[in-house]
């Protein structure tokens, strides 16, 4: 299990049902994504040097347990699908709850946009090599890098 994030759920993440609200959810797998991309050598403040970030197309939340104020959550991430250069990629995101149960599967698509000009860009290949030693699913596709014409 590649644990990422690990932290409490506090008030401001409750809605009126008293659970975790949906939104906090995304919060937590956006911050796990970055604390992995951080921990494998891209970090923000890099990805900011050279005007790239990452881009969502698709973020799916899959809602199995509640959530309840003052749990203590750890979240995992892997990838599960990745070009072969590393410019468009999937990643899973589970939340567990402290007593072991898994409360939520987040299931993220993306890429890297340059955001000087908004277009979508490949990375530097050593950062690309960078993204490719993240920990994969066991379940992992990698499909070809797109040709350019």
């Amino acid at each position: 299990m590649h644990i990422f994030f690990e932290g409490q759920v506090i008030w401001s993440q409750i809605d009126a049902n008293q659970h975790m609200r949906h939104s906090a959810y995304a919060d937590f797998a956006a911050q796990a994504r970055v604390n992995m991309l951080e921990k494998c050598g891209l970090s923000a403040l890099k990805l900011f040097e050279l005007k790239i970030g990452p881009v969502l197309f698709r973020e799916e939340l899959f809602y199995l347990r509640e959530v309840a104020l003052n749990e203590y959550i750890k979240v995992t991430c892997e990838i599960v699908k990745s070009r072969a250069d590393a410019s468009r990629w999937t990643i899973r995101h589970e939340i567990y709850r402290s007593d072991g149960v898994k409360a939520a599967v987040i299931v993220a698509e993306g890429a890297w946009i340059d955001t000087v000009k908004r277009k979508l860009v490949a990375l530097p290949e050593e950062m690309s090599a960078l993204f490719l030693t993240l920990p994969r699913s066991i379940d992992f596709v990698e499909e070809a890098a797109k040709l350019k014409v």
